[in-house]
């Protein structure tokens, strides 16, 4: 590798077919049913409902799974050991709430542990909610929604303080005792708390896996989370699980609860380079969608600009170089040790990340280079050593020592900015299912996370769906666990239906992450996704076929559950990103390179509705409506958004730019 020593606008090819030409591919074309949705573009929001035909399968379709061998009933059944998920778990048992823990893995083996630069919070002298508030609507590029943001920033400080109270211990000055607060990309101040030097996940993992075992909160690890239980009603009522190897528990089972949170993280496994762990592969949203829950701002997906560079074809989970060395005073450069972000943003190497990926994308096409440099040899061992230990480590496992040259670079796939859409009380459009961190799309991040929002989003969403279900207010929502024991059942296809939808094969998984990799990664165009979802298509056809055929899937197991959460969360993903004919934030299309607010300054909603179809319609807004008619409150802030309650009403249904009706399908529409 090459050392350094020694404007051009994003255009791309375009399709041969115009966009309502008969030859032009649509998103999920040929497939259809739970696992498999059928999209159609949608250009700019109003006009007729999208027809978005599939295989009439019921909605809520479960994935096919023995049934549950086994069964705990609680109050609140939490899945996800994040600073989400531990926070909402702990809170609930505080207030005298029957708690079960439910995580993929261990405890302490989530996203969260991961995380290097800090929690950001307006902790410092001279810095307010308000300017955090600013810094967050800037990253956040017209789509975040206010009143969520303002009560992030607000209730953020004395969130922090509760967590130290937990536990967790951060870096302070020697002399002072005060804590050390450091500056990242988008932050116009020093407000990012870290623990460790760049160890604060893991930190704020180790503090709350503690506190929850002291707490005596019951735990089921090495567990994936299946479908979401209902009761007659259609609210939430527990969850089905596999529990993998042997214990107490094993196989398949349920924890029955009237409130159920999703705290499950990201999905950064669709693409075949991730800083996210192996375990990231989208189980929450793909449930969320199963169980006809509604999914917002999917096609946010936040490349992180400085991963170290492994070379060509390097897939699974990439070490993270955090935006704290650049906020430390690292600069970005080529080859010759030009610092290409200067003049490009006014902040630099630290402007929003979204800003800066691209900045780096494009130096890569200027210069023919498969990645660029961070330069932070000025640091010096001692800094390096003190300040940035685990990334010091990393980079020296891999043959690279940034005392003495630059690290190479080149962004990866990081943070999913939307999720399953929820209100501020966390409350998704299923009743009785709550949705925090990564996982949910609370309104916070809009287009863009501003750099290490995320820790504080989950910690404090948690506490408010917390204190939601600890004040009787999930009552509204969900009957007694008592109900919840007696009428939950999993989703289940029609008497006479095949026992379950299409389970990809577990090797496909390596197919989606390729596909995704090359048509919705950093740099999209509709040429490029209607590629993506004409190729995803066909692993569903695939294996649909197999089933109608053959009545044979794949054999249920951990890894192909995990693959057919992965091609369904890809699928809705290419769908809205297709739609979505603008570039706004870490959403770019080449082939629509500006910022269109008249037309797209909303949010696209998916949802899998009657038929299992997917229906995509918008906001009115860049505010959330409530997440079901009546779901406001006077005293929620969200509720008194006169936008909010204007376009509860007033939700459009994205207009299609064609219908395209393969055969053996409907076009009716849901």
């Amino acid at each position: 590798m090459s050392s350094p020593n020694s404007p051009n606008s994003p255009t791309s090819p375009t399709s041969p077919h115009g966009p309502n030409s008969p030859g032009t591919p649509r998103a999920g074309a040929g497939t259809g049913g739970a696992h498999g949705p059928r999209s159609t573009p949608a250009p700019p929001p109003g006009g007729a409902p999208v027809p978005l035909d599939g295989t009439p399968v019921p909605e809520g379709l479960a994935l096919a799974a023995p049934p549950p061998g086994w069964a705990v009933t609680a109050d609140v059944v939490v899945v996800g050991s994040g600073v989400a998920g531990l926070t909402a778990a702990l809170r609930c048992a505080a207030a005298g709430l029957r708690t079960v823990v439910v995580t993929k893995a261990r405890l302490d083996a989530g996203s969260t542990r991961w995380a290097q630069g800090g929690i950001a919070a307006a902790l410092g002298e001279g810095d307010t909610p308000e300017q955090h508030l600013d810094d967050t609507l800037v990253a956040g590029a017209g789509l975040c929604d206010a009143t969520a943001v303002r009560a992030l920033v607000t209730e953020g400080p004395a969130a922090v303080r509760r967590l130290i109270g937990s536990g967790a211990r951060f870096d302070t000055d020697a002399v002072t005792g005060e804590i050390l607060l450091t500056r990242e990309g988008g932050h116009h101040r020093r407000r990012i708390a870290h623990a460790g030097g760049d160890a604060t996940g893991a930190e704020i993992s180790r503090a709350l896996v503690e506190a929850v075992r002291e707490a005596g909160v019951e735990t089921v690890e090495n567990a994936l989370v299946l479908d979401l239980m209902k009761d007659g009603g259609g609210r939430a009522a527990g969850v089905t699980l596999h529990v993998m190897g042997e214990g107490r528990r094993d196989g398949v089972g349920a924890v029955r609860a009237p409130a159920v949170v999703l705290a499950t993280g990201g999905m950064g496994q669709i693409f075949a380079a991730t800083t996210n762990p192996a375990v990231s592969t989208g189980d929450g949203v793909a449930l969320a969608l199963r169980a006809g829950a509604e999914v917002s701002d999917l096609e946010f997906v936040q490349f992180h600009p400085t991963v170290l560079f492994l070379g060509q074809g390097a897939e699974g989970q990439q070490p993270l170089v955090s935006e704290a060395v650049r906020g430390e005073g690292a600069h970005l450069v080529d080859a010759d040790g030009v610092r290409f972000m200067l003049g490009r943003h006014e902040l630099a190497e630290l402007a929003p990340r979204d800003i800066v990926a691209k900045g780096i994308m494009r130096r890569m096409r200027e210069t023919g280079a498969d990645h660029m440099y961070l330069d932070a040899r000025h640091f010096g061992a001692r800094m390096w050593a003190h300040r940035f230990p685990t990334i010091l480590a990393a980079c020296r496992a891999h043959g690279i020592d940034p005392v003495t040259e630059p690290i190479p670079v080149s962004p990866a796939a990081h943070y999913a900015s939307g999720g399953v859409r929820t209100d501020l009380r966390g409350r998704t459009t299923v009743p009785g299912l709550y949705a925090c961190g990564e996982v949910a799309c609370t309104g916070v991040h809009g287009a863009n996370r501003l750099a290490s929002n995320s820790l504080l989003e989950g910690l404090v969403f948690a506490e408010r769906i917390a204190g939601h279900i600890a004040a009787g207010s999930a009552g509204e929502d969900a009957g007694p666990p008592e109900a919840a024991a007696t009428e939950a059942t999993p989703g289940r296809p029609e008497p006479g239906a095949p026992p379950g939808g299409p389970l990809l094969a577990p090797g496909e998984r390596y197919a989606v992450q390729r596909v995704m990799t090359a048509g919705a990664g950093v740099l999209r165009s509709e040429e490029g996704l209607a590629e993506a979802a004409a190729a995803l298509d066909r692993l569903h056809t695939a294996a649909a076929a197999a089933l109608r055929e053959d009545g044979k899937t794949a054999e249920p197991c951990v890894e192909s559950w995990e693959a057919t959460n992965l091609l369904l969360v890809s699928r809705v993903l290419v769908a809205v990103a297709r739609a979505r004919e603008e570039t706004r934030g870490c959403h770019w299309r080449e082939d629509r390179p500006d910022r269109d607010d008249t037309r797209w300054r909303r949010h696209l909603v998916a949802r899998l509705g009657p038929a299992a179809r997917l229906a995509i319609t918008s906001t009115d807004t860049a505010d959330f409506p409530p997440v079901r008619p009546g779901a406001g409150a006077p005293d929620d802030p969200g509720a008194a958004s006169p936008a909010a309650s204007v376009a509860t009403a007033r939700r459009r249904p994205a207009r299609p730019s064609g219908t395209n009706h393969p055969e053996g399908t409907s076009g009716e529409h849901p």
